[in-house]
């Protein structure tokens, strides 16, 4: 396989109103673009959408959490593993975290920061006193420390990372050893037209006092705007290897497994209110040796608030990448594409036919994910 090997991941959604991120006077996120207001989905949002997705497709043990409250998941840990009382194993658990020297946050217990980490690292630490609680909670609070220091608490974090840790990094400003460089970048969603900030002012009857309150027992808006974005994530398989201990076919799992989470998770802000969870109309994946390319620059120019954005949205999107590759003269180690457009509806038929000149004939979502892994380990196999 090339030195270099990035998975780009392209995807076209349409979403209803809604309000799926909030900013800090509670609207949908926004930027301009290309000269014109364009709804937004932060990076962050999405990323724990997809984290949060992807951790649901694995068993407990290789999930990993994001949590100040390390010391109390660590607490209960020794507690059950051997039968103390909360009191002494959280005394034991501060110890032995102690030597991290983790910033302490303003509620006791909490670190200052939040901590990514694998189920199974944390187990792993607890287990370093398994046997011994009893021993460590006889010892005066020096004797302990100084015990403490004895264990590779360091060295459980740092090895043996879940696929979640692996891809999206763990950044520990404080503590450098801690760090994790992330595998998996993710553009903030934006969408491909210009929007337009809306407010659903809505009332609440009181059902048990309708006579006296024959107006509304509650009044409030909610602002929100629809929209077809544009979202982009690339995933670079060398560090993702790197991160999972040089183990190629665990790189390729969790890869399979990031596609899927990134194209089926939405944010959920004011879901209840919006029920706007849609699947893509277009996932598109694109393997580079060179360097990861966002195809954002198709969306420059806004696409005209007319109907069919979407399927105008995803030609933009094709003839952006053809015209991209034929200037660059670099073809990309493999593409794939499923899309919801058809040659036998006029209204697509263009749009069809252009997104099989770039990315090439259509397949069902499962056989993108499987033909990717093909390739990817002909690859490997080849190099």
């Amino acid at each position: 396989m090339a030195p270099h090997c990035f998975v780009d991941v392209h995807v076209v959604q349409t979403v209803p109103p809604a309000n799926l991120n909030r900013d800090d006077q509670g609207n949908p996120k926004e930027a301009v673009y290309g000269g014109v207001r364009r709804s937004r989905v932060s990076s962050q949002a999405w990323k724990r959408a997809t984290r949060l997705h992807f951790d649901a497709q694995a068993p407990e043990i290789e999930r990993a959490t994001r949590t100040k409250r390390i010391l109390g998941q660590l607490t209960e840990r020794i507690a059950r593993n051997n039968g103390l009382e909360t009191e002494p194993a959280a005394r034991i658990a501060t110890a032995v975290l102690g030597q991290l020297g983790l910033s302490q946050g303003k509620k006791a217990g909490d670190t200052a920061y939040l901590l990514f980490y694998g189920q199974a690292q944390l187990d792993a630490i607890a287990a370093l006193v398994t046997g011994r609680a009893a021993e460590l909670a006889a010892l005066d609070d020096k004797g302990l420390a100084e015990a403490a220091t004895e264990l590779p608490v360091t060295a459980a974090l740092q090895a043996g990372h879940p696929m979640g840790v692996a891809l999206f990094g763990r950044m520990v400003a404080d503590i450098p050893a801690l760090n994790v460089d992330a595998s998996v970048q993710v553009a903030h969603a934006l969408s491909t037209h210009e929007t337009q900030l809306e407010f659903d002012y809505f009332t609440a009857v009181d059902d048990e006092n309708e006579k006296e309150e024959t107006g509304a027992g509650h009044i409030d808006s909610i602002g929100f705007n629809s929209a077809t974005l544009y979202r982009y994530a690339t995933v670079g398989l060398d560090q993702l290897t790197a991160n999972l201990g040089g183990d190629n076919d665990a790189a390729f799992d969790a890869l399979d497994r990031f596609v899927d989470s990134f194209a089926r998770s939405a944010p959920t802000g004011y879901q209840n209110a919006f029920a706007h969870r849609t699947r893509p109309s277009l996932v598109a994946v694109v393997v580079r040796t060179d360097q990861p390319v966002n195809l954002v620059s198709a969306f420059e120019e806004p696409v005209p608030a007319e109907s069919g954005i979407q399927a105008a949205s995803a030609r933009r999107l094709a003839e952006e990448h053809t015209t991209a590759v034929r200037m660059w003269g670099d073809e990309p180690l493999h593409t794939a594409i499923t899309h919801t457009f058809t040659t036998g509806d006029p209204r697509t038929k263009d749009t069809a036919e252009a997104l099989t000149q770039a990315f090439g004939t259509p397949v069902a979502f499962p056989e993108l994910l499987s033909g990717l892994r093909a390739r990817l380990t002909q690859a490997r196999e080849t190099a």
